[in-house]
């Protein structure tokens, strides 16, 4: 029987707990994309990088928009947390960060619909 190994349990478990569907590290996100930050987890229990990363300003709950990757798609990454501080940081760090979508502002912002009766 296969049984997954200790880093695929741990994002399994992050994926379950925030409940928000699709999540993907950080370090695989696309240039231009807005997320969420959902958890900040290490791979390899390494509590240094999560610690720097926290000192960052990358807490849960904290909007990430990736800005730019260095030469030819490599290290460094330009990443702005929440609209206003820019962070570069190496991709291995990068993968440290769990991220998840953004609620559809669009959506929530939408005007309900209403019906209004003429009198005559």
């Amino acid at each position: 029987m296969n049984r997954p190994n200790e880093q695929e349990h741990r994002a399994f478990k992050a994926g379950c707990a925030v409940g928000l569907g699709f999540t993907q590290p950080l370090s695989l996100m696309r240039r231009g994309g807005v997320g969420r930050i959902l958890a900040v987890q290490s791979s390899d229990g390494n509590q240094e990088v999560e610690r720097g990363l926290l000192e960052m300003g990358f807490v849960e709950g904290a909007q990430v928009e990736m800005l730019h990757y260095g030469w030819l798609g490599r290290d460094p990454l330009a990443v702005r947390i929440n609209q206003t501080m820019t962070v570069a940081l190496r991709r291995c760090e990068a993968s440290a960060v769990l991220v998840g979508p953004l609620r559809d502002a669009a959506v929530e912002s939408a005007p309900v619909m209403t019906l209004e009766y003429a009198s005559s």
